[in-house]
């Protein structure tokens, strides 16, 4: 079972893939974790990785993917894996089914969590971070005790840059202009599914185990 996981910044793809991982036993991959693994084990792709990352550059797409295959072609893969996060772009995806075809394989499911974009900018803007031990809460869905200070180490909440509206609205303007054409693009190859990302977290996950099977 190879999946990938969609859907916009703060979507809640991220979660739900960690949770797919654990019940069918497929590791989740990121390209984050990739990169990092990569670059601190020292390795021939981590070491080209490191040089356009040092420079400010995007890695390109084709390195990514070489990333991205050398991942997926350990042993803990051979029953399947979650993408998250990748592919990110059309042409992402492209090299990714091109690699993959090469090896007699391909992607069995592309699942969108779809949120609107006012449900993702409130979720979002609603966190609040402890900047000591690192706990989060939401000042609707998780608050804290007492407003604005960590249950857990009486520190002061504060709202990241990442999380304040404008900053949302902008991962957003990139995502629809980047990333959501890929729901075309898996459309056309039949592997497209969706579900409603504003439902409960655990409803969410019962649709995508339907799926799934």
């Amino acid at each position: 079972m190879k999946v990938i996981m969609l859907g916009a910044p703060g979507a809640g793809k991220g979660t739900q893939a960690i949770k797919i991982a654990d019940k069918y036993g497929i590791p989740h991959i990121s390209t984050g974790d990739i990169f990092r693994y990569n670059i601190k084990n020292n390795t021939e792709l981590g070491k080209k990785a490191k040089t356009y990352m040092d420079q400010g550059k995007l890695v390109p797409d084709e390195l990514t993917c070489d990333l991205l295959l050398d991942r997926v072609a350990k042993d803990d893969c051979k029953n399947g894996y979650i993408l998250d996060g990748y592919p990110r772009t059309i042409p992402q995806a492209e090299v990714l089914e091109k690699a993959l075809n090469e090896k007699g394989d391909s992607i069995d499911f592309a699942i969108n969590v779809n949120v609107p974009d006012d449900n993702i900018v409130n979720r979002m803007s609603g966190r609040r971070t402890c900047p000591q031990c690192g706990e989060t809460y939401h000042i609707v869905y998780n608050a804290p005790k007492k407003e604005d200070v960590c249950d857990k180490c009486g520190s002061a909440l504060i709202q990241r840059d990442d999380d304040k509206p404008e900053t949302v609205q902008k991962r957003l303007a990139v995502y629809h202009e980047q990333t959501e054409p890929l729901v075309e693009y898996y459309k056309n190859k039949g592997k497209y599914k969706e579900v409603d990302g504003t439902k409960s977290m655990d409803d969410v996950f019962s649709d995508i185990c339907a799926i799934l099977g």
